[in-house]
């Protein structure tokens, strides 16, 4: 399926027969379910599976390029969502099929084409990029407002505040919902925030300084300790021209 969209645009929640590898070729897209809120820039793509109640966001200017498999053959790529490396070949062979007809023929180019998909994905590499979602209702205020404000300074206690609970709630409840304490959920989000400003251009300190960190070398640190790669080895790759493998 091909779409684009301008800032802003939004479905609604939705789920599909078939997962759905959602991916853009240009722009941001900002990706929620009940589980996960996950931040999508070029080169990166999101695996649903079928029946996933989901919805998503652009931000900026998006060219939707997803691919739809069927439920049997989407077995082999686990029953959660998750972030993957999009290929130099796995987008070129996106791209291709998109020009096929939507029932292409089997056997044929279109088929042969779904195979190659079928087997980049297989291969592709997982990315770390998932913001665990809560549901006690004090914690997804807390968790909704960061994201909205992944710069923010406040404090538990000022969050705690906010949604008439106590910090050692709030605290205590960040694993129990979410599987990570306060500060590694935190982590999470600025991470996926910096990944598509990485996507945008911004240079480490503008990202550094944007997110609350007191130097680029503390945001770097934690960048890298997380991911294992350092910002300025993604901002590189993204400002390089994609080549087809």
């Amino acid at each position: 399926m091909a779409r684009d969209a301008g800032h802003g645009v939004s479905a609604k929640p939705h789920s599909h027969e078939r997962a759905q590898l959602l991916y853009a070729t240009e722009g941001l897209m900002r990706v929620r379910t009940d589980d996960g809120v996950w931040i999508l820039p070029p080169r990166r793509a999101l695996m649903i599976p079928p029946g996933v109640v989901h919805h998503w966001t652009s931000i900026g200017r998006v060219t939707m390029r997803t691919v739809y498999i069927e439920a049997g053959a989407a077995t082999a790529f686990g029953d959660g969502c998750r972030v993957i490396e999009v290929s130099p070949l796995l987008r070129e062979l996106i791209l291709a099929l998109l020009a096929e007809p939507i029932e292409y023929p089997l056997p044929g180019r279109g088929g042969h084409l779904a195979m190659l998909i079928l087997s980049e994905l297989a291969v592709a590499e997982t990315v770390p990029m998932a913001i665990p979602w809560p549901r006690d209702r004090r914690l997804l205020a807390v968790c909704s407002a960061i994201v909205d404000d992944p710069g923010s300074t406040r404090t538990i206690e000022d969050w705690a505040a906010d949604v008439g609970a106590s910090a050692r709630t709030l605290i205590r409840l960040f694993p129990k919902e979410t599987g990570l304490h306060y500060r590694q959920w935190v982590q999470q989000v600025h991470l996926a925030e910096a990944f598509g400003r990485l996507a945008q251009g911004q240079g480490v300190g503008e990202i550094a300084a944007a997110l609350g960190y007191a130097s680029p070398s503390a945001f770097s640190a934690m960048f890298r300790r997380i991911l294992g790669k350092t910002p300025q080895y993604y901002l590189t790759e993204w400002r390089a021209p994609l080549q087809p493998a």
